[in-house]
């Protein structure tokens, strides 16, 4: 049927396949079937109808068959056609008029799905982002990015896709020459309050990140403070409230249009009866009275309630993960921070520095040598702490009970999730003054507790145990480098612990067994602990000689040195449960295991620290040897 003569027929082809390819077990037989390269040419068919699904079809492909199914897509050269027809595209967008048919914008249309088809495949295949590079694909997808004061939808397509090329790519750079950078700009500088526009400007405020070493020196410290007006503006709003208040305004909004069809539909009823009592001059067939879409104006078929609140949902979890990359971003110049600081936009921020339910510091312009961390140092505002609770119960409910509104619970939980990752990252960079002080760590070590125990039974998804966990122990780290007291009880931790141990997630496991340590080592230092002592290294030996994966057998094995590496506590119980002894046994053990599934398993870098812990393990025996504590 893709080959058929008859354009209806191929249209429907790629419309079939298009909705097959959403069902991930059935990916496979078309694969074998060389659908790439079936599709392919089809982009490129003089049926304008047939670009758009042959197009989509590819961009569902490349949605639902993930990293694998990219890089064959980009092998069998999918990007030849691809870029042809973008900047075939691109070249009429201006004069499209004639390829309008009622609503409908058939250029347009197709280069949104010709643009998520490239962003999938760039985001995945680094090919694919060379030939980007080499095609001069910039043009024409800034091309597109003018639109957005017309087609928001569009724009928000060419947003994410140029935040996925922009991303770790020097060799794109020297192409975002004052007329490219005037149009991101002119983006970002766009007054427009819906949702969609709120996305939009996050997403381009990460472009711009990403190309910030095309931005002059003197220019940077007003650029940053323009991203951070951006992230605040999206963080700002609670999407609990939003869904609350859009699930009302499509409640209202549907029975505005049955009113209005059954106020038609008793015209009608006159009308026919006053027809029928009249003399039979022409007979009215049924139904001709109404308009097929007559009530199209009150009931759109696109429903943009819901899609304001996915656009919120999507421009936070994007503004998060953003924030995430510049705390892992290169150290900017002194001069730079300099200009950063002198910025007549930091004012902005200084508003409400300070926030009162958490203690914590709120500016993100607090002035610092450390060049890395000045800037992150201060970036834990209110807004991203609240974004770090479960969502608003009654938003759930709603979703919870509308079938269309139900993929939300996810986004919101992925925004949970990012916003606990963004805590975690600005705590690695961060030093305590910054932070707020003990005061503000002992707050958000309480909130982190309470997200973990607030209910009978300890959260069991991973995403959000590997997000909070990594939070926590970034936290507990700094809290012990600076002898802060901290506020989770033993049996919390055991708790945390037993629940993370038997995760599938191995970051998980890391984490909690880190946890343990962290805080077993400050225990150690106090009185009258030994028999918490006792339980937390007979958990830790356990694992370490447990545990399936090397690297957190060796995570165990730190935490163990830490835990029991000096005070009279510690050697107490160290005695009681044996660890000398049990550690001599293990050592051999543990070393066989690294030669045998060192090689092809594990990474250089986790060879290199599981070198450490054997290394460790050796000089923490001998040391436990000096102390005697080899039982009599």
């Amino acid at each position: 049927q893709l080959q058929h003569p008859s354009a209806e027929v191929r249209e429907f082809a790629c419309a079939s396949i298009s909705k097959l390819l959403q069902q991930k077990h059935i990916i496979p037989a078309f694969l074998q079937r060389d659908v790439v390269r079936c599709l392919g040419p089809l982009l490129m068919d003089h049926s304008l109808a047939v670009r758009e699904t042959a197009a989509g079809a590819l961009r569902n492909l490349s949605a639902c068959g993930g990293f694998d199914v990219c890089d064959d897509m980009v092998t069998k050269d999918i990007m030849t056609p691809l870029v042809a027809l973008l900047k075939e595209c691109s070249t009429g967008l201006d004069a499209n008029q004639k390829h309008r048919e009622m609503d409908k914008n058939y250029i347009e249309d197709i280069a949104n799905e010709a643009i998520n088809l490239l962003w999938n495949v760039c985001e995945c295949n680094s090919t694919a982002v060379s030939i980007f590079n080499k095609e001069g694909c910039l043009e024409a997808v800034l091309h597109y990015m003018k639109k957005f004061s017309t087609n928001v939808d569009l724009a928000i397509s060419v947003a994410n896709c140029l935040q996925a090329v922009t991303e770790d790519n020097p060799d794109l750079l020297s192409s975002f020459n004052a007329s490219a950078q005037q149009v991101l700009e002119m983006v970002m500088l766009c007054p427009e309050s819906t949702m969609k526009h709120v996305q939009l400007r996050t997403l381009i405020a990460g472009t711009i990140w990403n190309i910030k070493d095309t931005i002059p020196a003197g220019s940077l410290g007003s650029m940053v403070n323009a991203i951070l007006k951006i992230f605040s503006e999206s963080l700002a709003i609670d999407a609990g409230e939003m869904i609350i208040r859009m699930n009302e305004a499509e409640k209202n909004r549907l029975k505005l249009a049955v009113e209005a069809e059954t106020e038609e539909n008793m015209s009608d009823v006159i009308y026919n009866c006053a027809s029928s009592e009249a003399d039979d001059m022409e007979q009215i067939p049924k139904g001709k009275v109404r308009r097929e879409n007559d009530i199209s104006d009150l009931l759109p078929s696109d429903k943009w309630e819901l899609k304001e609140v996915t656009a919120l949902l999507m421009a936070q979890q994007a503004a998060l993960e953003i924030i995430v990359n510049m705390c892992c971003s290169e150290d900017p110049s002194d001069d730079e921070w300099e200009e950063l600081s002198s910025s007549d936009e930091s004012d902005l921020f200084m508003e409400n520095s300070y926030n009162e339910g958490t203690g914590l510091l709120m500016s993100p312009l607090c002035l610092s040598d450390e060049v890395n961390s000045a800037f992150l140092n201060n970036l834990i505002p209110k807004k991203i702490l609240e974004k770090t609770a479960f969502p608003n119960s009654v938003a759930l409910d709603i979703c919870m009970h509308n079938p269309s509104w139900k993929p939300l619970i996810k986004k919101l939980n992925v925004v949970q999730c990012r916003a606990l990752t963004c805590l975690h990252s600005i705590l690695l960079v961060s030093d305590v003054d910054c932070l707020g002080g003990a005061s503000a760590l002992q707050s958000l070590a309480q909130h982190l507790s309470h997200l973990l125990f607030s209910k009978t039974e300890l959260p069991t998804d991973t995403e959000f145990l590997e997000a909070i966990t990594s939070a926590l122990r970034a936290l507990l780290q700094t809290m012990a480098s600076k002898n802060i007291s901290q506020c989770m009880t033993p049996e919390q931790l055991l708790a945390l612990c037993e629940a993370g141990i038997h995760s599938s997630n191995a970051s998980v496991r890391v984490n909690v067994v880190s946890i343990l340590g962290i805080s077993g080592s400050i225990l150690a230092k106090g009185q009258d602990t030994a028999e918490t002592l006792k339980m937390i290294g007979k958990f830790l030996l356990e694992v370490a000689m447990k545990e399936s994966s090397l690297v957190v057998a060796g995570e165990a094995l730190d935490a163990l040195f830490d835990v029991f590496a000096d005070g009279q506590e510690a050697e107490k119980a160290a005695v009681q449960i044996k660890l000398l002894p049990a550690l001599k046994e293990f050592q051999p053990v543990f070393k066989l295991r690294i030669r045998k599934e060192g090689k092809g398993q594990y990474s250089t870098d986790q060879l290199c620290v599981l070198d450490n812990v054997k290394m460790n393990l050796r000089r923490f025996i001998a040391y436990q040897e000096t102390l005697g504590k080899t039982p009599t």
